[in-house]
This record gives C-alpha cells, sequence and structure tokens, in this order.
C-alpha cells in the first residue's frame, strides 16, 4: 500500500472483532482496497494464535535452559505476519483476483484461487507451527540438540577472498533482490533477520527505465548530474552491507536526439545499443561518478551488479524479438564486426569470401543480415556472428568495469548472467559466460531450479521423471561457475528457486526449498537474493503492484501469483535454511572446497556450432554425478591458467569443433604427462568452420584414450578408472533405491581433528536405503549435525532429505 495510505493499515488483533471506523480507503485510481478490521476472526487464526501463544511459552522455557530459540522467533514472526496477510487478502478478494490473473497459468481459476487463498495460507501457518512446537519439544526433552544459529552481521560483513566473513568465519548473506518497492530500508519490518537487511538502491517507485538508483537519467544533456536523482543513491543509509545494480534499461530522450540509431540492437533489459559512443560516453560518466560517490561505503559491499540478465539474442524468430531485441543492428556494431573480422581472417577477404560463400570486396563492404536464420547454425557467417556478439558483450563489460576501477580500484563485480546462457543449447544470446565469470572480480547470475512441472507447456519437464527437483539446473551451472573461477566469491543475485516466469507451485514443498538451498550452496553459492519480496508491512502488495499492471518486463504482472508472497511456509523455510547453513558455514565450506579429478571438456567452438550440444554434454555429467566427488569442467584457459594438478583426467565428449587455439591446449597438456579421453575418433577433428584438422593429438608424455564409443557408461568407467586412488572418497555409498540409476548425490572431506565430514542429498522421488562404509573398513560413528542424534551405518533416506554427517573414527 502506498505511503500516504499507511495510517488505513490493518488494526490490531483486538480491534478485528469490533466494528470498522474506517473500512475502506481509496488509491490513487479510486479503485477500492478493504482493511481487514470489520472481519471476524477466522477459527484457522483463532487456532493458529494458540499455537503462537503455546510456541512463545516454549520459548520462554527454552530460554531457562539457554537453549537457542533464534528459530522459532522467525517461526512467530511469519506466523503474525500471514495470518495479517490472510486478513488482507480475504478483504480485498478483487485485488488477489486481478494478481492470479496477471499470471495465465492461473488466470482460468483466478476467482476459486483467490478465495481460496486466505484458508491456504492460514492453514500453513499452522503447519509451521506445529512443526516448530514439535521439534522445540524434542530439544527440550533431549531427544535432540541443535546448534544455535550463527546470525548474518548486516553492519559489518566483509568480503573476503573467496567467501563472506563475519566474527572470523565464513557466512553465506541473503535477502531478496526485489523488496517491498515503496517502502524505506529503515523499515525494521521489511529489514531485518527474517527476511533479510540488505540494503541495494532499488527501495523507491522508479519509472520502468529508471527501477535503481544508478541508471541512465543520472546524466543531463549538459553534462552535469541531476541531483535530485542522485540523492536515491546518496542517501542510501551507510550502516548495513548491500549490492547496487547499474540499471541500463533506459536512455534518455536527448541521447536519441543526438544519436537516431541507439535503439538499434537494444535488449531486453539492455535499452540502448552498447556500441553506441555517446551512450558510452553517458554511461562512463555515470559509472565515475557514483563509483566515486560510493567509494568505501557498506552498501558496494556485495559488489556491483554490472547488468540485470543481459543477452542479445540474434536469431530469428526469438521470443526476445517481440521486445525489441536484436531486430537489427547500428552502423557501430556493423563497423566493430568489421573490424573483428578482419582481424578473425588476417585481413585475408578472400578466406572470408570461401568462408561464407560470398564476394566482398573488403572487409569495409561486409554486410550481415541480424537477427540471424537458423537454418545457418553450423556454417562460418553463423559462427562468426555468434563469436563476436559474444566478444562484444564481453568488451562492453570490461568498458563498465575499467571505468569503475579507474576511480574505486577496490570496487566488486559481478553479472546478473542467466543459467539458460550456459545450460541451453542456443548461443545467439550473446553472453560468454566462461568470458564473464573470469572478467569480474566476482561470479554473478540468477541460477534457478524447479520444484515441480514446468508451468509453460511448451517446456520440457523430462527431468521429472527421474528426480524430485531440477537439481542439474543447480549442480551443473555451479560446478561450471567454480571451475571457472575457483577463488571468487559466488552472488546470485536474484536466486529463482523459489518462483520464475517458468515455474512457481502454491503448494511447494519445504523439503525441496531446504535441498536445493544446501545445494547451491554446497556448490559454491556464497550469497543469494530471491526473487522477490512484495508484500507492504500491513499485508497489501508493494507500491509497483497496485492498480492496473502493463510492465515492460514480460514476467513483473505475474510474478506476485503463487509466490512466496503467498506462501507462509516457504518464505519461513526459505530464513530457517539460511540459519542452518551460517550455523554450519564452516562445515559447508570444508566440503565444497575439493579437487574436481574429472573434469568434462567444454568448448564454445562446439557450442556455437551444434544445435544440442549441452543436451549431450548432461548425459554424461548425470552419470557422473553421483560418484561422491565435485565434478568439474576443462577449457583452454582453464587449462593454460591453472593448476593441471587439481585433477585426474579431461574427458572429451561430443567436441568436434575446436578452434586450433583448444586443439594445441590439449596436445600441450598431453605432453606435459596429462591424460585425456576421447569418446571417439572423430573428436577435435574440425576447425570453427567445420574444416578437417589434419592434425590429431598424440600421447606426449601422458595418456591419450580413444574410447571409440557414444555408450555413456563405457565412458564413465574410463573416466572413474583413470582416477588417482587419492581422489576416491574415503565414503562409500551404497545406495538401494529400486531404480537402476543413482539418486544420492553426496560429499565426504576427511577433518583436521580426524574423522570425516560427509553430506547426502536424495534427488529422487522415493526413498532410498543407504550402507555406509569406509573404504579403510574402519568402524566408525555417525551423527547427524543438525540434530546431535547417532545415525546408523544402515538408514533410509527420504525423497530431499539432506543429511550432513560427522564421522567419528572408533
Amino acid at each position: 500500500m502506498k505511503r500516504h495510505l499507511l495510517a488505513a493499515t490493518l488494526a490490531p488483533l483486538a480491534l478485528l472483532v469490533s466494528a470498522c471506523t474506517n473500512p475502506e480507503v481509496q488509491t490513487e485510481n479510486n479503485s477500492t482496497i478493504s482493511t481487514a478490521s470489520e472481519l471476524q476472526v477466522s477459527p484457522l487464526e483463532q487456532e493458529a494464535r494458540i499455537k503462537i501463544k503455546k510456541l512463545k511459552g516454549m520459548m520462554d522455557e527454552a530460554q531457562d535452559k539457554s537453549i537457542d530459540v533464534t528459530r522459532e522467533e522467525t517461526i512467530v514472526w511469519f506466523s503474525e505476519q500471514f495470518l495479517k496477510f490472510a486478513n488482507w487478502d480475504e478483504a480485498n478478494p478483487e485485488a488477489i483476483e486481478a494478481a492470479f490473473g496477471y499470471e495465465r497459468y492461473y488466470a482460468p481459476n483466478k476467482k476459486q484461487l483467490a478465495a481460496d487463498l486466505p484458508t491456504f495460507e492460514r492453514t500453513k501457518v499452522i503447519e509451521i507451527l506445529d512443526k516448530g512446537i514439535t521439534v522445540l519439544q524434542q530439544e527440550l526433552d533431549g531427544e535432540i540438540k541443535r546448534r544455535p544459529v550463527r546470525k548474518v552481521d548486516w553492519q559489518n560483513t566483509k568480503a573476503g577472498d573467496n567467501m563472506f566473513v563475519s566474527n572470523g568465519k565464513p557466512i553465506f548473506p541473503y535477502d531478496y533482490f526485489s523488496k517491498t518497492v515503496g517502502q524505506p530500508l529503515t523499515n525494521k519490518d521489511i529489514y531485518n533477520d527474517h527476511l533479510g537487511a540488505l540494503y541495494h538502491g532499488g527501495e523507491d517507485l522508479y519509472p520502468v527505465d529508471h527501477d535503481r538508483a544508478i541508471n541512465s537519467f543520472l546524466l543531463k544533456e549538459d553534462g552535469s548530474f541531476d541531483q535530485e536523482l542522485m540523492k536515491e543513491l546518496t542517501s542510501i543509509p551507510d550502516t548495513n552491507i548491500g549490492f547496487l545494480v547499474y540499471w541500463i534499461m533506459g536512455i534518455p530522450e536527448w541521447v536519441e536526439k543526438q544519436e537516431p540509431e541507439v535503439r538499434k540492437g537494444r535488449s531486453l533489459f539492455t535499452g540502448f545499443d552498447i556500441d553506441n559512443p555517446l551512450a558510452r560516453d553517458v554511461w562512463g560518466k555515470i559509472i565515475r561518478e557514483t563509483g566515486r560517490l560510493t567509494k568505501d561505503k557498506k552498501v558496494t559491499e556485495l559488489g556491483f551488479v554490472l547488468a540485470n540478465e543481459p543477452h542479445w539474442f540474434s536469431e530469428k524468430d526469438h521470443w526476445t524479438g517481440k521486445f525489441e531485441e536484436m531486430t537489427s543492428i547500428s552502423s557501430y556494431t556493423l563497423n566493430k564486426f568489421r573490424v573483428w573480422l578482419t582481424n578473425q581472417y588476417d585481413k585475408d577477404i578472400q578466406q572470408l569470401n570461401q568462408n561464407w560463400q560470398a564476394s566482398f570486396a573488403s572487409f569495409d563492404t561486409v554486410e550481415i543480415e541480424i537477427p540471424m536464420d537458423k537454418a545457418l547454425l553450423g556454417s562460418a557467417i553463423w559462427y562468426d556472428w555468434m563469436r563476436y556478439n559474444m566478444d562484444r558483450s564481453t568488451e562492453w563489460f570490461k568498458f563498465m568495469q575499467d571505468e569503475l576501477h579507474a576511480v574505486n580500484p577496490d570496487a566488486d563485480t559481478h553479472i546478473k548472467i542467466m543459467p539458460r546462457m550456459f545450460m541451453e543449447n542456443s548461443r545467439s544470446g550473446g553472453i560468454d559466460t566462461e568470458a564473464l565469470a573470469e572478467l569480474t572480480t566476482m561470479v554473478g547470475h540468477d541460477a534457478k531450479s524447479l520444484g515441480s512441472k514446468n508451468i509453460r507447456p511448451h517446456k520440457s519437464s523430462k527431468w521429472l521423471e527421474r528426480y524430485a527437483y531440477y537439481w542439474s539446473g543447480v549442480s551443473m551451472f555451479h560446478d561450471f561457475m567454480e571451475s571457472v573461477a575457483p577463488n571468487k566469491i559466488n552472488v546470485n543475485s536474484e536466486s529463482h528457486f523459489l518462483s520464475s516466469g517458468q515455474w512457481r507451485d502454491l503448494d511447494t514443498r519445504t523439503s525441496y526449498v531446504r535441498s536445493v538451498y544446501w545445494l547451491a550452496t554446497l556448490g559454491g553459492m556464497d550469497a543469494n537474493m530471491a526473487w522477490f519480496w512484495a508484500r507492504d508491512p500491513d499485508g497489501s502488495p508493494e507500491d509497483r503492484l497496485e492498480g492496473e499492471l502493463n510492465f515492460f518486463d514480460p514476467g513483473l504482472a505475474g510474478a506476485y501469483a503463487g509466490s512466496n508472497n503467498m506462501q507462509p511456509h516457504v518464505s519461513n523455510e526459505f530464513t530457517q535454511v539460511m540459519f542452518d547453513m551460517n550455523s554450519f558455514s564452516e562445515e559447508i565450506i570444508a566440503l565444497r572446497e575439493q579437487r574436481r579429478p574429472i573434469r568434462l571438456f567444454y568448448s564454445e567452438t562446439t557450442a556455437i556450432n551444434t544445435k544440442d550440444y549441452m543436451t549431450q554434454g548432461y548425459k554424461l555429467y548425470e552419470a557422473l554425478h553421483f560418484e561422491g566427488f565435485p565434478m568439474g569442467y576443462a577449457t583452454k584457459n582453464i587449462i593454460e591458467k591453472q593448476d593441471n594438478s587439481n585433477w585426474d583426467s579431461v574427458v572429451v565428449y561430443k567436441n568436434q569443433y575446436v578452434t586450433d587455439e583448444e586443439f594445441e591446449t590439449l596436445q600441450t597438456y598431453l605432453n606435459n604427462g596429462g591424460t585425456i579421453l576421447l569418446d571417439d575418433k572423430d573428436a577435435l577433428s574440425l576447425n570453427e568452420y567445420g574444416q578437417k584438422r589434419t592434425k590429431t593429438l598424440s600421447k606426449g608424455k601422458g595418456k591419450l584414450v580413444v574410447l571409440n564409443t557414444d555408450n555413456i557408461d563405457v565412458i564413465k568407467q574410463a573416466a572413474l578408472a583413470e582416477l588417482k586412488p587419492s581422489s576416491l572418497p574415503e565414503l562409500k555409498v551404497n545406495e538401494v533405491n529400486g531404480k537402476d540409476y543413482k539418486t544420492t548425490s553426496w560429499r565426504v572431506v576427511e577433518k583436521p581433528q580426524g574423522g570425516y565430514l560427509a553430506i547426502l542429498f536424495n534427488l529422487g522421488h522415493d526413498s532410498a536405503q543407504i550402507d555406509l562404509s569406509l573404504q579403510s573398513g574402519q568402524k566408525f560413528t555417525a551423527t547427524d549435525m543438525m540434530t546431535s542424534k547417532t545415525v546408523s551405518s544402515s538408514f533410509e533416506l527420504k525423497s530431499e532429505d539432506v543429511l550432513l554427517l560427522d564421522i567419528s573414527l572408533n
């Protein structure tokens, strides 16, 4: 609810049974929004209030026994908030119906969903209270013992070399990327331990092209800065750590007047041509000034996000074309492409003509049609443009980072890279995931998962045949990013684990929430800002979501429906799992920082030239994921820049196209004693233009194994056979799940004082029978670290269970 309406918020519970003296308020568009104060207290709310009182009494008893009750405080907080929200939703069915109507998945049933929502929310409040009462009673009775919660120090947490640090220990900050737009950062009903308390530049209700405090409109035509707009940045209190976003979606009218081409080659969230010299001049000045003003400010501790979900899809009939993305290119982009081609072909226009089947007189006369016909995939013209499109975006982000570091050399940076730019087969989007992970000082992305079937009927949910959730979208992406940049902080600046444009489930399982956050954090995620918190303290939707909604962003209007804003159990579980992981942060880091002994070779060259590279690559990744060690990737740059002793072998699978430079890197690796497994004799046989390579790899001082098979299990066993004895996990996990494939993922690491730490995930639909033993055959005692209860060496691991074990040698 907008700030000028806050006086009309919900009455306290004691007044809910009395007559309402002001039952309605008028919004700016004259629609009527009711308060809930005229409603009678529902039986479900009465039940919940009784349980809250009971839990509070138990908390008092626990505190008398020096038992930490931070978790219970959050349960009570969310319970009280969502009881309030349920009352608001019940009093305003038309607003809730409209919210469901904006999401096409829910729209046909919007009226019934709106009517059912308050009961659903109250029921889920009762569920989290029941669970909280049960667990706390177990601790009061001495059945379990939980580790006290380590809270995030929102004022003093620091970015270390490859982790955030609080009071000398690792910490995993959390919050929401978009949070109650229209409410001040100082509102403790929104910025607290329950929701997170990261500061940012997005508290106010901006025009869509502004959205964040650092945007294109800060600079005026006369070269001066708009000081009123700049206050959105400079007024951020220097009390809490946070992050800032460069919002590059818009461009001022005065720029368009001077540069009519400035919108050519725009993308969904980048509203101008990144090759345009005036746009660069504008943003160079904005970056330098805002970098100067925010130097050493706490709000920059989690870095500058250089862009929100950048991509430049340049193939015909891509869905982004509806939003004017890459429907044409500017003369600046074309000329830069011509220069790139000149270098790529070493000034040999005849070679380009031969590859393109063209007849250009010179590089200065080269023309290209953008967007490009997908039928050209695999051709030289396709490769050259797609490779250039990646290189030009990398150069743009280097320009941005260089401008920032010119005035603030210690500023951290990352980019909200969409995992689909790596995980999906298409490479027409202009994003080189590896290059950008190498470029920025932190690794950035907005990794997502799906807890059930994709809500878009044209999207595949084939993973659901085997697994409870889309775990591979988390693990495979993180394993690649951590392979590229193992010593950088990993920031998920818009985690789509709770909901996304392709998925949400009103009755999301809390076991899924717990599992996916543990999996991502074990995989490398150091901080995450979830999508999204959009309730005002009175229960109404945030300012931005009130009234008639018509956003340029295709997903925003429908994002509220079915999200955590309607899910007390999900919102609570997100915070609870962050509490638990922060309490075991040192153990997580120990389990995370291990060698990745098997490296899958990744080539952007093959990815650009083929239609199913990632689909094929996933098959081998999946087969090797469940063997007890973290998977890794090798690329030309990884092999050349990193210590090759960090892995035992490189597996080349479905990589026919590589540049000469990539080929020579692999040969040098063999010459230096490395081990390579080739799936087929035709592996690496073509260059980037599909031309036959005359050379083949020779073993040099190393070992070269040519398998001549596409059988995944044969390749897997060959890779496992190359593991050194020291690479084998000391813990053996025997799994029986009634399937002919594994679903239990696990890691183990030796403790400095002896014994082991282990973590197990059941990613399947069904329970698995687990039998643990040590390679040495030594006897041991296993303890569930979450409860301090002893665990037998043989036990049942339920679907989506996460088990953190301390293994002591007997």
